[in-house]
């Protein structure tokens, strides 16, 4: 496959994805580690790898995959360039071994991916050194969950997460840019319900907040989710990638959202649920001003205003195998051609191994002494887009 590079030009310009690649050079030395824990060089432990098994989407959110640029031209990865379930599953278990005990499927759209219940259900099987399952969890936008929900609740996943960002239909067609209906994502977020998928709090709906699109739905949709089993969790508009436009001015800070918030319900703070947690999350009270689970929470994701880099834990594998250690990157490190090049289990660890405890991203910390908006890395490399890499 050729290399796609995306030098300075106009937005309506860019070809897309920046997919240089840096070889990975195995370090014998490197292998095995000298501490227990696989940590960062801010010591960050390794501990949520998010694969994204299709670089395509049936939307076209602006803030994500704008029509103008991922148009009916627009050349997708060739088949033959995907990691296979089988490759996946591998890298998977090597990843386990360092320390991963949470797995997340992304896109694109992941259920775009066929028959990925068969990848689900391969990754179910696996184990982390202590013996115990991963957690399994799946991103999307719903327009395929209630066909799905079932089957994939079948073959072992146990968490979903539903992107949407508006319940009024006009604003919901209009954000996805596709004339898709918002019923029908309402119906695959029952269909998963039913299928038994938001048990344990197991079922989250993420609502990005644009200032001038649907700040205008924040209180409809809490008002629809509160009670209903659903955790509705609010994220700060990003500047991922080199085509979402993205202007500070469009971003709603949490902390307004949640005084906007407060202007109608009761809410009480609450400790993180897990170490490393993107969100801060507050719990509907009771009129004695108790944390009510029948009312359940809500969360924000705040990741311009208040970065959570020093928690991070999580890396990125791409649909074609390239290992990125921030949201933000703009450089991914080749593990596909050490998987199609015969390396040893052994050397697949001691990559990542090598990768993680060289790690020092803290992109969204350092935002606040960059130009705003600012796409281009000091070697000219433009951040990789979120359809490709999963958010």
């Amino acid at each position: 496959m050729s290399e796609r590079f995306a030098p300075s030009l106009p937005l309506h310009a860019v070809p897309l994805k920046d997919l240089r690649r840096t070889p990975i050079r195995l370090n014998p030395d490197s292998v095995p580690r000298a501490t227990p824990v696989l940590q960062d060089r801010l010591h960050r432990p390794l501990r949520d790898l998010r694969i994204s098994v299709t670089d395509r989407c049936n939307f076209r959110c602006a803030y994500c995959m704008p029509k103008e640029v991922f148009d009916k031209d627009y050349a997708y990865l060739p088949h033959a360039a995907l990691l296979s379930f089988e490759e996946i599953t591998r890298i998977a278990r090597q990843f386990l071994a360092c320390g991963v005990r949470k797995i997340r499927l992304t896109g694109g759209e992941p259920l775009l991916r066929k028959n990925l219940e068969e990848l689900i259900a391969m990754l179910a099987a696996l184990r982390t050194p202590d013996g115990q399952p991963p957690e399994l969890t799946l991103t999307t936008n719903g327009s395929l969950l209630a066909r799905k929900a079932q089957a994939l609740k079948a073959a072992g996943l146990q968490r979903v997460t539903v992107s949407l960002d508006a319940l009024d239909d006009d604003v919901f067609r209009h954000m996805n840019d596709v004339d898709f209906p918002v019923s029908d994502v309402l119906q695959g977020i029952a269909a998963a319900q039913d299928a038994g998928l938001a048990e344990g709090a197991g079922l989250k709906v993420n609502m990005v907040v644009k200032r001038s699109s649907n700040l205008h739905e924040v209180l409809p949709m809490a008002r629809h989710f509160r009670g209903s089993g659903v955790t509705l969790r609010f994220i700060e508009y990003m500047d991922v990638g080199a085509t979402n436009g993205w202007r500070m001015d469009e971003v709603v800070p949490s902390a307004e959202l949640l005084s906007l918030l407060k202007s109608e319900f009761a809410l009480q703070a609450l400790a993180p649920d897990i170490p490393g947690a993107t969100a801060q999350r507050w719990a509907y009270v009771d009129e004695l001003g108790r944390p009510d689970p029948d009312l359940g929470e809500i969360g924000f994701i705040s990741s311009v205003t208040q970065a959570f880099c020093r928690d991070c834990n999580r890396a990125r594998l791409s649909t074609e195998g390239q290992l990125y250690l921030c949201l933000f990157a703009h450089q991914g490190h080749d593990l596909r051609s050490l998987l199609r090049g015969g390396a040893s289990d052994a050397e697949l660890a001691g990559a990542i191994d090598q990768l993680w405890q060289g790690r020092s991203d803290r992109y969204s910390e350092l935002r606040a002494h960059q130009s705003p908006a600012s796409e281009v890395a000091e070697d000219g490399g433009r951040r990789i887009e979120m359809s490709y890499i999963g958010g």
